[in-house]
């Protein structure tokens, strides 16, 4: 809070020798890369003394020296309780209940119950996304309105009623013994919340409907990481489903409508802020596969991440005094609160949901669920917010759908065909 001016004051005056003027200062304050880096440096001033404090009890010793009240918490969170399992073949996912004695028209419930709940959600939430980041609160004949633009408070709502959440499920229910250093979820939670502040500053820049096929096509970096870095190998229907959705997205981003209007033209930020987006989220998903193999619930791993989500954000939003200055937004505008709260709430609901399908019916019904769940939201964004699409660009939006559904088709023939291997011969790894 006390650097900014400072900084702001310092480098236009080095430049030109003149004062800098208040608004000056503001479109400083407003422009995006400015913000990454302030919240940037304060969760670093959360995670460097973290940082120091872990290699102090590690180089102490402190596992054999330890003793008094503190001992257990210290043991918890820099060195856990237990070994990682060595014998899980997939612990990112739980087990999925296969129906023993459930009749048919119980499980047809259940899945309709899943893709009513997941749907409802997630198109909730994204409707709300974008009035929330690109509408203005308060608005009258005589004044304009304002908009919110802190999308780290956002993100610090949605991490506390998750934590919440699942909090108390875990509180609730039997859940495995915990074995992970908590430290180690600092690193998922820290990509998650910059994964999802790119996420609410794209839509400053680029249209929710781009936005939705850019997380669509995120399929094709992760394969060039993985032919790059890991020299995986693909069958070639991942090639060729890669190139369709690229084909797509390409036909969407390229098409042009007559009327389209600034706030949906796609712009560089927008693109930079989507590359991060997708870099943080892979990030994320990666560290928590490795996570998994310590012996964990999905509940459990979403307790963890949220307990340092929210550490880290309230103590970003405090260092800058953004979080006086949200609050005192919400209590101007009552309906800002409300939206904000709902969000929170879709966002919660929603991972219960991911959790619960994937358990019942597995990752291949879960995913034709949400490719649905993209191709309404895309849907519902035009129609409530009026963008245009062109036939080029709805073509495209056809064209990486189709592509989508066809990789979960192959994925789950290919999985049949795995099954059926020789002991000896293993299928070809997938993404």
């Amino acid at each position: 809070r006390f650097c900014r001016p400072l900084v702001l004051a310092s480098l236009p005056t080095m430049a030109t020798g003149e004062e800098i003027t208040p608004a000056l200062q503001d479109s400083w304050g407003d422009f995006w890369l400015f913000r990454f880096f302030v919240n940037a440096a304060g969760y670093a001033s959360i995670v460097v003394p973290g940082f120091l404090l872990i290699q102090y009890f590690k180089r102490r010793n402190y596992l054999e020296t330890g003793r008094g009240i503190c001992f257990p918490v210290i043991k918890s969170c820099v060195f856990g309780s237990e070994v990682k399992s060595v014998h899980q073949d997939d612990g990112s996912l739980p087990p999925r209940a296969e129906p023993t004695e459930s009749s048919t028209a119980r499980q047809v419930f259940k899945l309709l119950f899943c893709a009513a709940g997941l749907q409802a959600s997630y198109l909730t939430w994204g409707v709300l996304q974008e009035r929330v980041m690109t509408r203005t609160y308060g608005a009258t004949e005589t004044d304009p309105g304002e908009k919110f633009k802190d999308s780290q408070f956002l993100v610090f709502m949605n991490r506390i009623l998750a934590f919440t959440v699942a909090g108390l499920y875990c509180a609730l229910t039997k859940q495995p013994r915990h074995g992970a250093p908590m430290y180690k979820y600092s690193f998922a939670s820290l990509s998650n919340i910059l994964s999802s502040w790119c996420q609410y500053e794209a839509l400053k820049y680029i249209s929710f409907p781009t936005q939705v096929l850019a997380k669509a096509s995120k399929v094709i970096p992760v394969m060039m990481m993985g032919k790059l870095v890991s020299r995986k190998s693909y069958e070639y229907w991942e090639y060729l489903t890669a190139a369709l959705i690229s084909v797509g997205v390409s036909m969407f981003l390229l098409s042009s409508a007559p009327n389209r209007t600034v706030s949906t033209v796609t712009t560089f930020s927008g693109i930079v802020l989507l590359a991060g987006y997708i870099i943080f989220d892979s990030f994320t998903s990666n560290w928590q596969d490795a996570l998994f193999t310590y012996k964990m619930s999905p509940v459990q791993m979403m307790f963890g991440v949220n307990v340092f989500s929210c550490l880290f954000t309230v103590g970003s939003l405090l260092e800058q005094g953004a979080l006086l200055e949200s609050l005192r937004f919400m209590a101007r505008h009552s309906e800002f609160t409300a939206h904000a709260v709902l969000l929170s709430v879709c966002s919660a609901c929603g991972q219960l949901f991911i959790f619960y399908t994937i358990n019942q019916f597995g990752a291949a019904v879960f995913t034709i669920i949400m490719t649905l769940r993209q191709a309404f939201a895309i849907l519902l964004s035009c129609l409530i917010y009026g963008h245009t699409v062109t036939v080029v660009g709805g073509l495209g939006i056809a064209v990486v759908f189709m592509a989508l559904f066809l990789r979960v088709y192959a994925r789950s023939r290919m999985k049949k065909r795995s099954k059926k291997l020789p002991p000896g011969e293993t299928p070809v790894q997938k993404v």
